[in-house]
């Protein structure tokens, strides 16, 4: 007789080949493309004279990213009730590719409404197309090790998006200031447009998903509960947070570090691409060692790496770039493993929710896991800079009172160097290893069967 019980669906093998691999991790790049001109050059650029005042960029910038709040648990959820990932990251090139066209290449007259609404669709497709691809990812393997070679080789690919975007205008031989922002804006948002397209068509037919059978899931705000029930995923998720703000805060203040500290602002540029090399070539070497040791072990030892070299750099004076590139190699190296083994482990983390809840909610996870993520990122120029400015520092200014560097110091240096330290103590003892991790797809698999 033949059996009633539904068919399995197909699951893609669990070592990937590398041409999957690169199919998978190849839209990262225009993606990552955005990161510099969303952050760097929009501001100076829409900040211009006969443009809008700071306040007003700023105010449109705060405004729309409350909108993340709401649009990123509810894709998320969607994602995962669809069954399927495929659709959301298709659909997301419209609104991606017209609100970043109307940021770089406005109407000469466009204010504070037209950047709020291209800029508003901006974040509506990265939202929509960024966390199915996340939970895609998370998805594309059961196996513990392979789901960081996974991360490992999109993340490969987010390094070498921002490795371009800051390469690329020195390239073309543009220069500073608003008019120099503005080419860089239009040059990289060209760039990412072309590219996106058929890069995600490629990753469209050339990848497995796994689909799974729509389900009657909980509320939104009852899933929620649920997810924040889940105690590693807590841990994990404030570490995340933690140390996003540890890599924020050197992020936000680099700039014044080169120009007030070692006194060489020619030679930011430089240091920065060297910073994400190192960070690329570190991927695989962690991706390695977790193989070795586990995954939360080998971050745990790139955060120490990172920690590290934050302590020399208040040994550091004019003049002395030589010995700030070498150490952002080294932080540098570090930053790969930040990249690519935590939402590794976040896959595992899913699987206990998916035994405990009988659901795949890969999306509504990486949702909170991005907000979180966005959380610790604004938070570092939200404590740095009042901070500063408090101590009495003044950017572009020829002489800093040294009571300021020594702020500016310590907000680059010593205080991510401490929350490196408490993130490293939150993972030691954290739950899912390799052993665990596949007992719980055991028992998932024997609950399937059943």
């Amino acid at each position: 007789m033949a059996s009633s019980r539904p068919a399995a669906p197909d699951r893609p093998d669990p070592a990937l080949s590398r041409a999957r691999l690169l199919a998978y991790a190849a839209p990262a790049i225009p993606l990552a493309l955005l990161g510099i001109p969303l952050t760097v050059y929009l501001p100076a650029m829409w900040t211009a004279p006969g443009r809008l005042s700071l306040a007003a960029v700023g105010a449109v910038f705060g405004a729309v990213r409350l909108l993340d709040v709401f649009t990123d648990p509810l894709i998320g959820r969607i994602s995962d009730r669809l069954g399927r990932r495929k659709p959301l990251i298709g659909a997301a090139l419209i609104p991606l590719a017209l609100g970043v066209v109307g940021l770089a290449f406005p109407p000469a007259h466009a204010g504070a409404i037209w950047l709020a609404a291209a800029f508003a669709l901006v974040t509506l497709g990265w939202t929509m197309l960024s966390l199915p691809y996340q939970a895609w990812g998370a998805e594309l393997s059961d196996d513990y090790a392979e789901r960081a070679r996974i991360t490992g080789w999109r993340e490969s690919g987010t390094v070498a998006g921002i490795t371009l975007s800051a390469a690329l205008p020195a390239a073309f031989g543009i220069s500073g200031g608003a008019d120099g922002a503005a080419a860089s804006m239009r040059l990289l948002a060209a760039l990412s447009v072309a590219l996106a397209p058929p890069l995600v068509v490629v990753l469209l037919r050339a990848v497995p998903e796994r689909p799974h059978r729509p389900t009657r899931p909980a509320p939104l705000l009852q899933a929620l509960k649920i997810a924040a029930a889940n105690r590693p995923f807590r841990r994990l998720l404030l570490g995340w947070a933690v140390n996003g703000l540890a890599n924020g805060l050197p992020a936000a203040l680099f700039f014044a570090i080169m120009a007030s500290v070692l006194r060489a602002p020619a030679a930011s540029g430089p240091v920065l691409l060297a910073y994400f090399l190192s960070a690329l070539a570190g991927i695989p070497l962690w991706t390695a060692l977790a193989r070795r040791i586990g995954k939360h072990r080998a971050w745990i030892g790139a955060m120490a790496v990172m920690a590290a070299s934050f302590a020399f750099v208040p040994l550091l004076g004019p003049g002395d770039v030589t010995a700030f590139a070498v150490i952002s190699l080294v932080s540098g190296l570090g930053y790969g493993a930040d990249l690519s083994l935590p939402p590794a482990i976040q896959a595992d983390v899913v699987d206990l929710d998916e035994l405990e809840s009988g659901e795949k909610r890969a999306g509504l996870y990486f949702a909170a896991w991005t907000m979180a993520q966005k959380a610790g990122n604004a938070a570092a120029p939200a404590l740095a800079l009042p901070l500063l400015q408090w101590a009495g520092y003044r950017s572009g200014a020829a002489e800093n009172p040294h009571g300021a560097l020594l702020v500016l110091l310590g907000l680059y240096c010593l205080l991510p160097l401490v929350l490196k330290l408490s993130v490293m103590a939150l993972m030691w003892r954290f739950p899912l290893n390799a052993a665990e991790q596949a007992r719980l797809r055991a028992a998932i698999a024997a609950r399937a069967a059943a």
